[in-house]
């Protein structure tokens, strides 16, 4: 009798994780004034920004002469991943929460967005060199697809900057809001899909982790068990 062969074992899970819990019962008209709301958070991460490009040089070298990404750094960038990731969330990445986003680079368990990426002890020495452009370059090319004609930056933590795919979504977002006060359940799936894969990309090529983006929509608030 033949032994069908073993399933292979489960991937494990992507080391940065990116959750959104929708909004129970959203605004019809919020989302028209959240550019203005946002323009605090949009002047202060600005600045952040500038900040990790700076870190990012200090820890490709680091990371190209010792293997390791210096921790008060790593947390830096990640906390500038997050806070963008809650902009991005209740503004017009999103539109998911009518909670506006703390300003802080730490966590907010209690906020509807959350972000994290797990420190890792040792990183390729030589993988540094190329991961962040060359290897992800695949994984532009498919995001800029998302976006239509847009193109992606892979050093903002949302990455759309043109009108696309995602602001066609988005558009019909607000529709509904606006005639319905409900948030279409499939549409929210779907940019927190592109949303997961974007920040992948980001964490990849700001040199958080070496593991390889998933070419996959991991739909849904929560990460894939694997």
């Amino acid at each position: 009798m033949t032994v069908p062969p073993s399933p292979p074992p489960p991937a494990p899970p992507f080391p940065l994780r990116v959750e959104g819990t929708p909004e129970p019962t959203p605004s019809r008209a919020l989302w028209l004034v959240k550019w203005l709301l946002l323009i605090p958070h949009y002047i202060v991460l600005f600045v952040l920004w500038i900040g990790v490009v700076v870190v990012w040089v200090i820890a490709f070298f680091a990371i190209l002469f010792t293997g390791r990404y210096p921790r008060a750094l790593f947390d830096y960038t990640v906390g500038v991943l997050r806070w963008n990731w809650r902009v991005s969330y209740y503004g017009y990445g999103v539109l998911a929460t009518d909670r506006y986003p703390p300003f802080t680079l730490g966590e907010a368990p209690d906020y509807p967005a959350r972000l994290d990426v797990a420190y890792p002890e040792r990183l390729s020495r030589g993988l540094v060199l190329v991961k962040w452009w060359l290897l992800a370059i695949p994984h532009y090319l498919v995001l800029a697809a998302f976006t239509g004609a847009g193109m992606y930056s892979s050093d903002m933590g949302d990455g759309w900057h043109t009108p696309g795919l995602i602001g066609v979504l988005l558009l019909i977002v607000v529709i509904a809001l606006l005639f319905t006060a409900r948030y279409p359940r499939g549409l929210f799936h779907l940019l927190m899909g592109v949303s997961r894969w974007s920040l992948r990309v980001s964490a990849y090529a700001l040199l958080l982790t070496d593991a390889y983006p998933p070419f996959r929509l991991d739909q849904g608030p929560a990460e894939p068990l694997t």
